[in-house]
């Protein structure tokens, strides 16, 4: 992430992704880390597992690998742009324009949550919130799987693959302590990796990949 002074506005994330389209795709889709994570994920779900993909983007390569493994993916994303390209591309999906503060579904409603990146172009509070909803949706036993950039930054300017946007994020330390302690979840395993996007705007990333799972039995169980 960089700092920006340009003149133009900031985008919310619905029209950052909505302009991005399949051009973040391009620039994501061989994120080794990423790619390591779902494997991880793939290899501890059975068939028919409920895996919701909260910023499901262009559903590849996450949903459309979980599909592919014969779970059943759930996608949803605040940019109606994604979420057309996610339809055509993994048909084997079901993809909403929502975002995670507006999705609702039953506690232990699924059994992994994949959650790459979705956090950024909000406050911290919500990303705190969005964090503890999404440590909800979790089954007795659920994987939560999520990366984010670790930065100790709140409401910061910057210019991301020459969009102006506003994001906060937390460091990797609080980022893990978060899901720890705040969503009552076991980390499992947790890195810190710097990555080139293959976009000529975009400079190298930090990013903290956590892998978490809810207790199989819960409190009062």
């Amino acid at each position: 992430m960089r700092e920006h002074g340009a003149e133009q506005r900031a985008l919310s994330a619905a029209e950052l992704f909505d302009d991005l389209g399949i051009g973040y795709e391009r620039a994501f889709a061989h994120l080794p880390a990423q790619l390591e994570a779902v494997g991880w994920l793939k290899g501890r779900l059975g068939a028919g597992a409920r895996v919701l993909d909260v910023g499901s983007g262009t559903g590849r390569p996450v949903a459309d690998l979980l599909a592919r493994a014969g779970c059943d993916v759930t996608g949803i994303d605040v940019s109606g742009t994604m979420v057309e390209l996610a339809r055509a591309q993994v048909p084997g999906a079901r993809f909403e324009q929502c975002g995670v503060h507006d999705f609702e579904a039953p506690e232990g409603s699924f059994d992994a949550v994949c959650a790459f990146f979705p956090l950024l172009v909000m406050d911290r509070s919500e990303v705190s919130a969005a964090l503890k909803r999404m440590a909800g949706w979790l089954a007795p036993g659920g994987y939560l799987v999520s990366a984010t950039v670790p930065a100790d930054v709140e409401d910061v300017e910057i210019v991301w693959m020459g969009r102006r946007v506003r994001v906060s994020s937390f460091s990797a330390e609080e980022y893990v302590r978060q899901i720890r302690e705040e969503c009552g979840l076991d980390v499992l395993h947790h890195a810190v990796s710097v990555f080139q996007p293959d976009d000529e705007q975009a400079g190298p990333e930090e990013h903290v990949f956590c892998y978490a799972r809810r207790a199989k039995e819960l409190p009062g169980g």
